[in-house]
């Protein structure tokens, strides 16, 4: 029985249009990245206006003719890239140097934050427009700290969250993120497109979380659930930093570089989680 679960999912994971709607998904996510990258770099320039964070993108889309239907297809394509993690949860995809197990959990921990993005779009989908990251962000944090043992696990948590974002930034400038592409379908042209675009885009994006994690961190120490900062929140904090907006702004094409990223990573990444 737990053969024919196996090859069942096995099949579904190695057909085409599983893949086809992965790469959708990558898609998705990059056009989120754009928007909120994009949001935070008026942020910078003094332009003010929506929060720089998923809900704050989604009203975005929804202001412009056919934004509905656009934030339809992004909802099916966070929904695709659930679905996508699992398969690679479950079958663990062959890693030439690495722990499978480690990337199993990894798929797994991406499954969750994918499933997150699906309820979030979705629900804006329906009319129930969440709160700001920030809000959010507080809000958890301060029930979380009011539960027996919650600073420490809220303090964990921050802590995982330095690391994941420090690990990204490292593996940005150890190239790591070639090992995910179909390499040997990249041109000279491709390459030196591709390339730039990952190491920005990804120690940007490995930077913001890093800075979430600093200040859930800070709300455990201090306990003081309102220190808690969502996306928003930290990316403006970078204008606080002695480089001032420039900093944010900095960060901010930082995070439209992975956006534009993840457009290359629906051409080329593997999304094969049957081999």
């Amino acid at each position: 029985m737990t053969t024919d679960v196996s090859d069942g999912l096995k099949q579904a994971a190695g057909h085409p249009w599983f893949h086809h709607m992965s790469r959708v998904g990558l898609v998705a996510r990059g056009l989120l990245y754009l928007l909120i990258g994009w949001l935070a770099l008026q942020v910078a320039l003094g332009g003010g206006g929506k929060e720089a964070d998923r809900t704050g993108a989604l009203e975005t889309i929804a202001d412009k003719p056919g934004g509905v239907v656009l934030i339809a297809l992004m909802a099916v394509g966070f929904a695709a890239l659930v679905l996508w993690q699992v398969a690679e949860a479950l079958l663990g995809r062959p890693v030439p140097d690495g722990d499978k197990a480690t990337k199993r959990l990894m798929s797994a921990a991406r499954a969750v934050i994918y499933a997150v993005a699906f309820a979030g779009t979705l629900a804006f989908l329906f009319g129930h427009h969440g709160s700001s990251s920030d809000k959010q962000s507080k809000t958890y944090t301060a029930r979380l700290m009011d539960a027996p043992g919650g600073r420490w696990l809220v303090l964990a948590v921050a802590v995982g969250f330095v690391v994941v974002g420090a690990v990204m930034v490292v593996n940005a400038f150890r190239h790591k993120f070639m090992k995910e592409l179909k390499s040997w379908e990249m041109g000279g042209t491709a390459r030196r497109v591709v390339k730039p675009l990952a190491i920005v885009g990804n120690t940007a994006r490995g930077l913001v979380i890093a800075a979430v994690g600093a200040f859930l961190a800070y709300a455990a120490v201090s306990f003081q659930p309102d220190k808690a900062q969502g996306l928003d929140g930290a990316l403006r904090e970078f204008a606080s930093t002695p480089a001032g907006p420039w900093g944010l702004a900095a960060v901010a094409l930082g995070v439209i570089t992975f956006g534009l990223y993840n457009f290359c990573e629906a051409r080329y990444r593997k999304v094969d989680a049957s081999n």
